[in-house]
């Protein structure tokens, strides 16, 4: 675990229309050391992102004026945010609402509640798993588009696309084994890391939005075992 003092330089933006959890949460996280900024809206939440680039923001769904799917949505769209760490932590507990959270661009989704030491060490995951990228290097070149590992963007046709970091490290495990079948069961482990408990539906939802952006049909479905790229 990250001690206080590399928390120090990690930014995190937590979004509740509770005042009460945005003031245990914030005050649980800032003695970890982070650098905590609250919102109790959306708006508020895209200005102070716009203006201090989070690298971790923490949205409920039900937040008001706009709602945290909404929020998460226009943080893909801001230039300061469209690699920032999205985590959901909401009492909204259905399928429908993970998916939508996913669909939005979030890198997590926790219900509450939660115990506070659990959420923290969830942070630190979804950080590892982050700076866990730079540390590859290069670029893998297929016949459709370009993977660059270095700026964490998928260049097709000249114009570069920006994934969210699920999608991205789900697209480069698919791509740097070309034509071999990985299964649910092992993206799950590499992706996930086990520190959710997600089902088919959630990689469902990240292989469509991956095929989407890259507007390929070389992501085949495996039936009942996983998926592969392939490279003719």
């Amino acid at each position: 675990m990250m001690s206080s003092r590399e928390n120090k330089d990690i930014i995190i933006l937590l979004a509740d229309g509770d005042a009460d959890i945005l003031e245990v949460l914030g005050f649980d996280l800032a003695r970890e050391g982070f650098q905590i900024y609250k919102a109790g809206n959306g708006e508020l939440a895209l200005r102070i992102a716009a203006e201090h680039k989070p690298h971790i923001v923490i949205l409920d769904i039900m937040l008001p004026d706009l709602d945290g799917i909404e929020t998460c949505n226009q943080l893909r769209l801001i230039p300061e945010t469209q690699n920032s760490l999205i985590l959901f932590l909401t009492a909204r507990g259905e399928d429908y609402s993970q998916i939508a959270g996913f669909e939005a661009g979030a890198d997590d989704y926790i219900k509450k509640p939660i115990n506070p030491k659990v959420l923290i060490s969830r942070i630190h995951a979804l950080l590892r798993r982050f700076r866990s990228i730079p540390e590859i290097s290069g670029k893998i070149i297929t016949r459709d588009f370009e993977v660059d590992l270095d700026r964490y963007i998928v260049i097709k046709n000249g114009k570069e696309i920006t994934f969210t970091h699920k999608e991205f490290e789900l697209m480069h495990l698919l791509v740097s084994r070309p034509n071999k079948v990985i299964s649910r069961e092992d993206i799950l482990t590499r992706i996930w890391r086990g520190t959710v408990k997600m089902g088919d539906r959630t990689i469902n939802v990240h292989i469509h939005r991956i095929r989407e952006k890259i507007g390929t049909d070389r992501i085949k479905t495996i039936k009942n075992v996983g998926y592969k790229y392939e490279e003719a």
